[in-house]
C-alpha cells in the first residue's frame, strides 16, 4: 500500500487485521496480557475519578473503560492506543450532565460517535494535522485549570450544593464556601499528593497514583478511626441492588443494555424533548467529536513516535466513532484515547491491540470483584489525583516555551484560546482559535508579499535603462489579502513611465483576487498609456491567467518566458510606443 493510500485508508478493525497479516504468536500474547494488567490496574481509580469529575456516579466510568475500551482497540487504527474517560472531557461533560442529567450525557455521547463516524468516511483523519499547536496548547491548558479548579471543593471538603456554569461563578462560589473547609480532607488531599510527587523518586514500575490513592485511603481511614470521618465514594454515592435496596457506593454487577434517552435526567425524570435541549446537545456533541479526534489522533501520533509504527487516522477514527455511539447504550459516557494510559501501554511490552481489550476486562473483573472496597476511596484522593492529572495534562513547559519563545501572533492565538476555554466553553474557543490563527497567518502570508525596484540591478538587468522604463519584481503570493496592496505600490511607483516590466518568478500563486486586482492595474496602465511586459511566470499563475482568457494586447500587455527575453524586446516596444504616441499627437493636431 502506498504511503498516500495509507493515510487515506478506512477499513473496521485495521490495526488489529494489520497485527494478524504480520504474524501473532505465543511470546506476543503472553507481553499483550501483561500490558494489558498493568493498564487496567491504572485506569480503575482513573476511570472513577473523572465520572465523578464530569458530574456523574463514579461507576460510569468504569463502564466507559469497560465498554468503549474493548469495542474501540477492536475497531480502530492504532495498535496501541488505550481508550476510555479522559480528563478533556471533564469541562464538557460536566455542563451537560448539570443540565440534563446522565440520559442527557448519554445522547450527547451517541450524537458525538455518529459525527466521529461521518469525520472517518468523509476520510478528514488528517485534517486534524492542520488545528495549530497554539490552538491545542491553549484549550488543553484551559481545560486543566478548569478541572483544577473543580477538585478544590473535594480537596479542602467544602459544603456546595451546587457548582455554578460559568467559570467566574464558580470562583466566587468556592471563596464564599471558604469558611467550610474541612481539615481532614485537606490532610487526606496533601498526604495523597505528596506520596504522587515522591514516589517516582523511588525508579518502581508501580504508576505513583496507585499507591498514592492507597495512602489517601489509609489516611482517611485513620482519621474515621479517631471521629474524623472524610466523605468517600461510599458515602456519596448510592444504587439500587437487584432486590431493590439502596446500597452504598458503586454495584458490583455487570452494565445493562438501556435506551440512552430513558436514562434519567437532571431532575431524575426521564428526559423531555424540546428545541433547547437538542441545540445544547448538540453543540456539545460536536466538541465532544472535535475533541475527541484531536485527542485520539494525537495519542496515536505520539505513539507512532515511541514505537516506530503507523496508525491509520480514518480507521482510528471510525474505531472511536462505532465506540461511543455503542458504550452510552450500556451506561458509558464518552470516551477517547488516553495519551498517558496509551504511553504505559507501549511501556509495559504491549504489541497489539489486544493489550488494550485485555485492559478493559481487567476493570470489568474489578467491577465484580473490588466494588466494595472501592467504596472506601476518599473523595479528597480522587481530587488530589485528578489535580495532578489536569497539572499533567496542561503541557505547562510547552505552554511556557511557547510564550517564550514563538512569534507574538501565536502568543495571542494561546492566549485566546485558554482564556476562551475558561471563560465559555471548548466550541467557542476552538472555532475561535482557529479562525484567529487564520486570520493571522493570512496577514503574516500578505506581508510576506513585496515590490522591488531591480531596474539598477546589475544581477538582473545589465544594460542600463532608457528613461520611462522600469523593471520590477514581485515575490509573494498575490492572493486576496496582498495583490490590492501589491498592485496599488506598482500604480505609485509607475507614474510616469511608458514601460513596465514586471518580473513574477517570485509568485507561486495567483487567486481570483489577485486577478481582480492585477486587471484594475491593466486597466490604470492602459489610461496611462503605459505598457505593462510580464516576464518569467510560474506554472500556476500562468494556468491561472489563461483560464481568465487574459491575453496579450498590442501596445498594453505581453507576456515573456524570461526577464532577458523581455529586455531583448524592450527597444523594440519603447520605439512602438514612440510611434504611437507621435500619431496621437499629430491626430491631436499638435
Amino acid at each position: 500500500m502506498s504511503h498516500r493510500a495509507y493515510l487515506f485508508s478506512l477499513r473496521i478493525a485495521h490495526a488489529l487485521r494489520e497485527t494478524a497479516a504480520e504474524g501473532y504468536h505465543r511470546q506476543q500474547l503472553y507481553k499483550d496480557v501483561m500490558a494489558g494488567i498493568s493498564v487496567g490496574i491504572i485506569a480503575i481509580p482513573l476511570a472513577m475519578a473523572l465520572a465523578i469529575a464530569s458530574g456523574v456516579p463514579p461507576q460510569y466510568g468504569l463502564y466507559t473503560a469497560i465498554i468503549a475500551g474493548f469495542i474501540i482497540p477492536l475497531c480502530g487504527g492504532s495498535r496501541y492506543s488505550v481508550s476510555g474517560p479522559t480528563a478533556a472531557f471533564v469541562v464538557i461533560l460536566y455542563p451537560v450532565a448539570q443540565k440534563y442529567g446522565l440520559g442527557g450525557l448519554l445522547l450527547a455521547t451517541m450524537l458525538s460517535g455518529g459525527l466521529l463516524v461521518l469525520m472517518a468516511t468523509l476520510r478528514l483523519g488528517r485534517f486534524i494535522e492542520y488545528i495549530p499547536e497554539a490552538v491545542t496548547l491553549g484549550f488543553t491548558a484551559g481545560i486543566a485549570v478548569v478541572i483544577a479548579t473543580l477538585q478544590i471543593k473535594d480537596l479542602f471538603g467544602l459544603q456546595l450544593a451546587s457548582m455554578p456554569e460559568h467559570y467566574i461563578e464558580k470562583l466566587q462560589a468556592l471563596l464564599l464556601a471558604a469558611d467550610t473547609a474541612h481539615w481532614p480532607s485537606l490532610v487526606v488531599a496533601t498526604v495523597t499528593l505528596l506520596t504522587m510527587l515522591k514516589w517516582p523518586k523511588l525508579n518502581t514500575a508501580v504508576p505513583a497514583h496507585l499507591p498514592a490513592v492507597l495512602v489517601g485511603t489509609l489516611a482517611a481511614l485513620a482519621l474515621g478511626w479517631f471521629d474524623f470521618p472524610v466523605e468517600t465514594i461510599g458515602s456519596r454515592f448510592q444504587y439500587t441492588d437487584i432486590t431493590g435496596a439502596i446500597a452504598a457506593g458503586i454495584p458490583d454487577m455487570l452494565p445493562s443494555f438501556i435506551w440512552p434517552w430513558q436514562q434519567a435526567g437532571a431532575d431524575g425524570s426521564v428526559l423531555v424533548w424540546s428545541s433547547q435541549m437538542a441545540k445544547d446537545l448538540l453543540a456539545a456533541a460536536f466538541a465532544m467529536a472535535m475533541l475527541g479526534a484531536i485527542e485520539s489522533l494525537l495519542c496515536a501520533v505520539v505513539l507512532d513516535g515511541m514505537t516506530g509504527r503507523r496508525h491509520s487516522a480514518n480507521s482510528e477514527l471510525l474505531g472511536q466513532g462505532i465506540g461511543n455511539l455503542i458504550t452510552p447504550f450500556f451506561g458509558g459516557i464518552t470516551a477517547t484515547a488516553a495519551i498517558a494510559r496509551s504511553a504505559a501501554n507501549v511501556k509495559a511490552g504491549a504489541q497489539s491491540p489486544l493489550a488494550a481489550m485485555i485492559h478493559a476486562l481487567v476493570v470489568l473483573l474489578a467491577l465484580l470483584v473490588l466494588s466494595k472496597w472501592l467504596a472506601y476511596l476518599p473523595m479528597a484522593a480522587m481530587a488530589a489525583l485528578l489535580l495532578m492529572v489536569a497539572w499533567n495534562m496542561s503541557d505547562a513547559g510547552k505552554a511556557l516555551h511557547l510564550i517564550n519563545t514563538a512569534p507574538r501572533s501565536d502568543i495571542w492565538v494561546f492566549s485566546v484560546c485558554f482564556s476562551f476555554t475558561v471563560l465559555f466553553d471548548m466550541v467557542v474557543a476552538i472555532t475561535c482559535g482557529i479562525i484567529f490563527a487564520a486570520l493571522l497567518f493570512v496577514r503574516e502570508v500578505a506581508e510576506m508579499t513585496k515590490v522591488s525596484d531591480v531596474t539598477d540591478s546589475p544581477k538582473l538587468v545589465p544594460d542600463k535603462l532608457a528613461d520611462g522604463i522600469k523593471v520590477f519584481r514581485i515575490s509573494g503570493p498575490l492572493f486576496f489579502a496582498a495583490a490590492d496592496r501589491v498592485f496599488a505600490e506598482l500604480s505609485a511607483l509607475c507614474k510616469g513611465q511608458h514601460s513596465v516590466v514586471l518580473v513574477m518568478d517570485g509568485v507561486s500563486v495567483l487567486d481570483a483576487g489577485g486577478l481582480v486586482a492585477l486587471d484594475k492595474f491593466i486597466s490604470a496602465c492602459d489610461h496611462a498609456n503605459c505598457q505593462i511586459l510580464l516576464a518569467d511566470l510560474q506554472f500556476q499563475p500562468l494556468k491561472t491567467l489563461a483560464k481568465a482568457k487574459i491575453r496579450p494586447v498590442e501596445g498594453l500587455l505581453a507576456f515573456y518566458p524570461t526577464l532577458t527575453e523581455a529586455l531583448k524586446d524592450l527597444p523594440t516596444r519603447e520605439q512602438q510606443w514612440r510611434d504611437a504616441e507621435q500619431n496621437t499627437l499629430q491626430d491631436s493636431g499638435l
